[in-house]
């Protein structure tokens, strides 16, 4: 059996790249630039040192902030509407999650046609997307690195996984003086979401040494960076590891893929307009305690990677105490302890499981649920 394994072509890492990034851009010959950012990044003045960068570089651009957390086919068809009008031959996407899948899905459309929608599913398009380079501005989701796409179709209250080589960008950022000041409680989130990145890319079934290797690093750089990150906002070294640790994460996911916290964490995300890598981290240790019935010894090494010490203990008896490792790392950060908090609801739980099981990430769980399993699992995460 064969593997791909997909990446950016050129990853920046580390203090002060932001410059090099605008650097690399002046030279592939970009002249006008589609940024793809969102209303509180632009009103606190950060997307206005990138737009000083590029015009010193002599690129032009157009800004585009009008991303919603959860990213809609609205926010990429005006974001296309924008790109077109101004004739745009590249994009970059400036933020966390939601402006870089917005970008992504605006990028493919650009060069591909037709609606985002035609695009759910495992590398459906035909050709590669308007050029995209992709600016980190938080260390959870790794969507600047990733070939995947999450959409909100609204009409369908349901979030599209879109999962294709063609929206990898080829440029992504990770400076983690754009990460510093960050609130709290927006750090805890996406740091258990590259969390659940790397501990279900780990126990995938389309795992490789080479996922394993970065997956069992990234959740130990997140278990001894995430906490001092969310107390410490400024402290530079906790950003930078944590920057890391969310990239290494990508790594995994992006060829590992992911599971069946996503699968789910998705429809809460299309259904209820919920944060996404708080859905994660509450979901995250049910989903795990399902999937230790079938992958113990996986679960063991992520509970060492937690940094439990399992001498002695069975593999069952470790996975089981990496679970609570986990529900202690999401208590320390404050992430809400049940999905009840956050406006669920029991009679929402069928439809919710029927629209999980259709989505793509839970393809690679390593263990498949009925549609009585995935509301069970819902019923013990409430």
């Amino acid at each position: 059996m064969s593997n791909a394994f997909y990446i950016p072509s050129l990853n920046l890492m580390g203090v002060g790249c932001l410059e090099e990034a605008v650097n690399a851009i002046k030279s592939h010959g970009f002249t006008k630039a589609l940024i793809v950012t969102d209303k509180v990044l632009n009103d606190l003045g950060a997307v206005s040192k990138l737009t000083t960068l590029l015009d010193s570089a002599n690129v032009a651009a157009v800004v585009f902030d009008e991303t919603k957390p959860n990213p809609t086919i609205e926010n990429v068809n005006d974001g296309l509407a924008l790109l077109k009008g101004n004739q745009c031959d590249c994009v970059i996407s400036f933020g966390g999650g939601s402006p870089h899948d917005c970008a992504k899905g605006i990028a493919l459309l650009a060069t591909n046609g037709g609606e985002i929608k035609d695009y759910e599913g495992v590398d459906v398009s035909a050709k590669p997307q308007l050029p995209l380079i992709s600016i980190n501005t938080t260390a959870g989701t790794a969507s600047e690195m990733t070939r995947f796409c999450i959409i909100t179709d609204e009409a369908r209250h349901i979030k599209m996984a879109i999962v294709d080589k063609n929206v990898t960008p080829i440029i992504s950022v990770n400076d983690p003086e754009l990460m510093l000041a960050k609130p709290a409680s927006l750090t805890a989130a996406t740091g258990m979401d590259a969390l659940t990145h790397a501990i279900e890319a780990y126990v995938s079934i389309a795992a490789t040494p080479v996922t394993d290797a970065v997956a069992i690093k990234a959740i130990e750089m997140v278990q001894a960076n995430l906490r001092e990150a969310v107390q410490n906002g400024d402290n530079l070294t906790a950003r930078d590891n944590m920057a890391y640790a969310q990239f290494m994460a990508g790594m995994a996911f992006n060829n590992a893929s992911l599971g069946y916290v996503h699968a789910i964490a998705h429809q809460l995300g299309g259904f209820y307009d919920l944060p996404h890598g708080v859905c994660n981290a509450i979901l995250l240790p049910h989903v795990q305690q399902y999937n230790a019935k079938v992958v113990p010894a996986r679960l063991a090494d992520v509970a060492r990677a937690m940094g439990v010490d399992t001498n002695g203990m069975t593999d069952e008896q470790a996975a089981n105490a990496g679970l609570d490792a986990i529900r202690q790392l999401s208590k320390d950060v404050n992430i809400p302890a049940g999905l009840e908090q956050l406006g669920v609801k029991r009679d929402d739980f069928d439809v919710l499981a029927e629209n999980a099981l259709k989505d793509a990430c839970g393809f690679t769980n390593p263990k498949q649920a009925s549609h009585e399993e995935i509301v069970a699992i819902l019923d013990s995460a409430l």
